[in-house]
């Protein structure tokens, strides 16, 4: 007669015990939550030759990036949704502290009548590319093979909102002090028409249509999203020193804040996966691909910046470096 095997129970972080020691609140509530991975047949446990099972396989599971353990991936700053809260709830005290202390100097009303035509241009209509953004880094999360890749991407998608709310905001206020330079009313127009901001929007329309998640997050977190960081916040916030709105440059300035916090989750993931060998191949590739999109996106809007002297050079430059850094 055989003997029976008594199986030992797993305990509660039975994937988090090689470790060794306690889990961290980081680990707990992060890791291992995707059910996709269970069935590499049928990700989403239903007909395997159903439409989201094969969108899944196709765009994720058989992406060219590849990796042994993406649930190995760490973000770096270790953001749960609690600590995010408290944290951005400190941003947005400060940021609504800039609203209401400029706000009681009546800062819009000393601003030259030109400079604000020129917000009406290229400040308020960001919120349309705020929106792309925002809707980038949810694909990409929803498409990501780890939930803790999925996490940073929809941390990073609450900022963009976060953003596009500043702006919404700033929005309002001009129009009140400037009811004749279309604020509220004309940004569609200027984000469909005006030179200066159809080269993002052609970037951001052609990320939004790339499936393959991984080609999807080079396209975005290291090519066009560096690039709208570069030209949009800081280079508009530049300018609007220049032309004595130190608001403009304060918001942009809290909004890159955030930007470094993206860029140093996306870092992380790059340094993981190009532990493989081919991947760095292909991501480089991918940023061969993108990189002529967005050169052309941040020329197109920082030719519009006539007062911050080598705008374009320098905003192509940084991204370089961002990228120059990953080893890419």
């Amino acid at each position: 007669m055989s003997e029976v095997q008594v199986l030992k129970p797993l305990k509660t972080w039975s994937h988090l015990a090689e470790r060794r020691r306690k889990p961290s609140e980081y680990e707990i509530v992060s890791t291992n939550l995707h059910f996709t991975d269970r069935d590499t047949n049928a990700p989403y446990e239903l007909d395997p030759d159903m439409w989201m099972n094969r969108w899944y396989k196709q765009n994720t599971l058989n992406s060219p990036l590849k990796h042994d353990d993406w649930n190995a991936f760490r973000d770096p700053d270790q953001v749960i949704y609690r600590t995010y809260n408290l944290m951005q709830d400190g941003q947005e005290a400060y940021v609504y502290g800039l609203f209401d202390q400029f706000n009681a100097r009546e800062h819009d009303k000393a601003l030259d009548p030109r400079w604000a035509g020129k917000l009406a241009r290229l400040y308020t209509p960001a919120r349309y590319l705020f929106h792309t953004l925002q809707m980038a880094s949810a694909y990409v999360g929803q498409m990501a093979p780890a939930s803790t890749i999925t996490n940073c991407n929809y941390f990073q998608m609450a900022d963009s909102f976060r953003w596009l709310s500043h702006t919404a905001y700033r929005t309002k206020e001009l129009s009140l002090a400037f009811d004749d330079k279309g604020f509220g009313t004309d940004e569609r127009q200027y984000w469909e028409t005006d030179p200066a901001w159809q080269g993002f929007r052609e970037l951001m329309e052609k990320v939004l249509v790339t499936w393959d998640w991984a080609e999807a997050f080079v396209a975005f977190s290291l090519v066009a999203k560096p690039a709208v960081e570069e030209a949009v916040l800081r280079k508009l916030g530049e300018s609007g020193r220049h032309n004595g709105d130190t608001l403009v440059g304060l918001l942009n300035d809290a909004q890159l804040v955030d930007a470094a916090r993206h860029r140093r989750w996306a870092a992380a993931l790059v340094k993981m996966a190009v532990e493989r060998a081919g991947n760095a191949d292909v991501i480089k590739r991918w940023v061969l691909k993108w990189e002529p999109l967005a050169d052309s996106a941040i020329n197109a809007y920082c030719t519009a910046l006539s007062d911050v002297p080598d705008a374009s050079a320098s905003a192509r430059l940084a991204t370089r470096e961002f990228r120059n850094s990953l080893g890419l």
